[in-house]
Order: structure tokens, then sequence, then C-alpha cells
């Protein structure tokens, strides 16, 4: 099931910067099989419950493309709960990496369209869309439009799984569809958290084997905030 990997494996990651020519910021983030493009656009304005706070805003769309699965998925049923979940997990992680006060009335809005899922999709946004909003904030600085970039830290989303009592990371959607546990955890390059969705699939699981995907997560968002800094560097 693990296709060669270890419990404690991460799938091959790959970032690739610049992947539209048309925003600022565009990554195509493949982890395994799974594929999301992600994009960053400005807009001059915040919400109008804003306005007067001085602050800059950030925010998040998720869709799957109609070919992104193997069976074709209606562009009607992107606007369901679980896509509005989705898109607020995204948005409020990457505003726990950001300086909203330095953004001084400007929106981020970031998109992350799947273009192929394989399990993890929330968590590939997450991470690839952070590198597409830090190269978004750097082309606004070269502009002269942005005096430093507000980005204070890495943030980076990893799944983990319980299988029996073995921990097991980053799962792809036949290992997802038979843990008997399932988590998604969202950190700070600094280790710190900032979201733990876990859910039993039958029956409850003891603390210690929270503690032990917690564990395993950190790991596993370690080695991707070093792979996001790498794709930073080329």
């Amino acid at each position: 099931m693990r296709q060669g990997r270890r419990a404690d494996e991460l799938r091959p990651v790959v970032i690739e910067r610049g992947y539209t020519e048309m925003t600022p910021g565009s990554v195509l983030i493949s982890m395994g099989r799974t594929r999301v493009l992600c994009t960053v656009s400005f807009d001059e304005d915040v919400p109008p419950w804003m306005r007067e706070s001085r602050r800059g805003w950030l925010t998040a769309e998720y869709s799957m493309l109609p070919g992104s699965g193997t069976e074709r998925i209606s562009r009607n049923s992107q606007s369901g709960g679980r896509v509005k979940e989705i898109q607020r997990l995204i948005g409020r992680s990457l505003r726990a990496a950001v300086d909203l006060d330095a953004m001084r009335e400007l929106t981020a809005r970031v998109d992350c369209d799947v273009i192929q899922a394989d399990g993890g999709t929330r968590t590939a946004s997450i991470t690839g869309a952070w590198v597409a909003l830090a190269d978004a904030f750097d082309m606004r600085i070269a502009e002269g439009k942005l005096a430093a970039s507000p980005i204070r830290d890495h943030v980076a989303a990893v799944s983990v799984g319980l299988l029996g009592d073995e921990a097991l990371l980053d799962l792809a959607y036949e290992e997802d569809i038979a843990v008997d546990v399932d988590c998604n955890v969202v950190m700070t390059g600094d280790g710190r958290l900032v979201e733990v969705q876990g859910t039993a699939e039958g029956e409850p699981f003891p603390r210690k084997g929270l503690d032990g995907m917690l564990d395993l997560a950190t790991v596993g968002i370690e080695q991707l905030v070093g792979i996001q800094r790498e794709a930073r560097r080329s």
C-alpha cells in the first residue's frame, strides 16, 4: 500500500515556480500523484468591513478540475460545504504566516486548483500556496509597491494517519480510505501548530495515537519547509 515508502517517508515532492505567467505568484506542486496549481493575485482594496482598519487581507479559493479524479467532477459541485471548509483552512493557514498590518489595505487572493487528486490535496495546496505567495510579494517589492515582505514565517501542511497502532505520513488516496484515523496538520516553520484536523473513522483512538501522529507530522513538515526553502533558492 505504501508503494515502497517507509511509514515516516513523504511522497516525492516537486515545487515548480513561475508555472504560469499571468499572475505575480504561481506554483505547481506535486506530492506523489497529487498535483495542485497555486496562483496569487492582488486587489488594491480590502473587503468593506476592513476599510477602516488600515490592514490587509488574504483569502483563498479551492477547486478540483473536472478531470482531476477517476470520475469527472462537476464544476457545479464546487460550492458545497467541503470546498468552503478547505478554502477557509487554506486562508487561515496562510494568514498565520503573514503580517496583515504590513499589507496596508491590500488583498492577496490565493487560488488552488487541483489538476490531479491522489490524496492530500488540501495539504499540498497550503504548502504550494505559501511559495506562490512569497514570490508574489517579492514581485510587488521589485515593482516598488511594497517596502518589505509581510511574510513572517513559513507554513506547510501534511496528512498523517493511524493504521492499527502504526502512524503513517503523507497519505495517498488508497491509504487515506484504509486508515483507522486520518489527520491533517498545519504548522509554521518554527514548529508551532496552526491547525489539527483529526477524525476516527470507526473506533475512538487513544491520546498516544494523536501524539504519535503529531510527532510524525512535525518530521514531515520540517522536510516540506526545507523543500520550500530550496525551491525559493532555485
